[in-house]
C-alpha cells in the first residue's frame, strides 16, 4: 500500500498548530522568568509532556529558550533578549524626530522610557541645550508611583494589576510623594485625560507631564523634563504638544 500523502492545507493547519503553541508555551515562561519544569510547562499550557518536549527542544536549538541545568527545567533564552533590544531600537528610530521637535520647541529635556517592574527605564532622552536644565542617563530607573513616565505607565494597567504592583506603604521622598490612595486617584484622573504629571514628587525642583504610547512594539510613555520653576507658564501648551504626539505616533505605529 502506498504511503499517503499529506495535502498542502494540512501541513499549514499543522504548522500553525505548532506556533500557537510554541507561543503559549513562551507566554507561560515569560510569567515564569525563573524557569518551568517541562511536566510544569504541560501542566500549564494543557498539552501531553511528549508535546511540550518536541517544541522546547526546537525553541532551544534557536535559543529561544534555554536549559536550567540538572533541574531539567528550562528558562527564556538570550535570543528573546536580542529581540528585545531590536524592538527598542526600532521604537527609538521612530520616536527620535518627535522627541527633538519636543525640545526644540519649549527647551526643555524629553524622554522615551518603559517600565520594569516598579521602575520606569529611559531608553532615549533629548537633553535640553540651555543653562538651568534636568540632565538624566539612559537606563536611569526612578521609581513608576512619583514621576510622569511611571503614571502615564500604571494607567495602561487593568486596576487589579495595578493594585496587585502598588500593595502596602509607599516609599516617600519628597513632601509632595503620593500614598498609595492618592496615587490611585491620580492615575485614574490619568486615564481620564492622558496627561500624567509630577510635581516635585520625586526630586524637589524638577517636575515632568507625560502620556503614554500605545505601539505594536510595547507600551511606552513620553514627556518633558524640567525645573518646576518654568512650569505654570508653559503647562498648558506642554501638554497639548504631548496629546498630539501622541496621537500622531500612535496614528504610525498603533497597537
Amino acid at each position: 500500500m502506498g504511503q499517503q500523502v499529506k495535502s498542502g492545507s494540512e501541513d499549514a493547519k499543522q504548522g500553525i498548530q505548532v506556533i500557537a503553541r510554541s507561543a503559549d508555551i513562551l507566554r507561560l515562561l515569560g510569567e515564569n522568568p525563573q524557569g518551568l519544569s517541562l511536566a510544569e510547562i504541560a501542566k500549564g499550557v494543557g498539552l501531553p509532556r511528549s508535546t511540550v518536549q518536541r517544541i522546547v527542544c526546537a525553541l532551544q536549538a534557536e535559543y529561544i529558550v534555554e536549559s536550567l541545568g540538572g533541574s531539567g527545567g528550562v528558562r527564556l533564552g538570550s535570543a528573546i533578549g536580542k529581540l528585545f533590544y531590536k524592538t527598542q531600537k526600532d521604537i527609538v528610530h521612530i520616536t527620535k524626530p518627535y522627541l527633538e521637535a519636543l525640545s526644540e520647541e519649549f527647551s526643555e529635556s524629553v524622554y522615551l522610557a518603559t517600565r520594569v517592574d516598579m521602575r520606569t527605564s529611559v531608553i532615549d532622552r533629548v537633553i535640553a541645550e540651555r543653562p538651568l536644565r534636568v540632565v538624566f542617563p539612559v537606563g536611569d530607573g526612578a521609581p513608576v508611583f512619583n514621576t510622569a513616565a511611571g503614571k502615564s505607565l500604571l494607567a495602561e494597567m487593568t486596576l487589579q494589576e495595578r493594585e496587585a504592583l502598588l500593595g502596602g506603604e509607599l516609599p516617600v521622598f519628597t513632601e509632595r510623594s503620593p500614598g498609595r490612595d492618592e496615587l490611585l486617584a491620580q492615575i485614574e484622573e490619568v486615564c481620564r485625560t492622558g496627561i500624567a504629571r509630577d510635581f516635585d514628587e520625586c526630586e524637589v525642583g524638577v517636575s515632568a507631564v507625560g502620556v503614554s504610547l500605545k505601539t505594536y512594539f510595547g507600551v511606552y510613555s513620553a514627556g518633558i523634563v524640567l525645573p518646576s520653576a518654568r512650569l505654570p507658564a508653559t503647562l498648558d501648551a506642554m501638554e497639548n504638544a504631548l496629546l498630539k504626539l501622541k496621537y500622531e505616533i500612535e496614528a504610525q505605529v498603533g497597537s
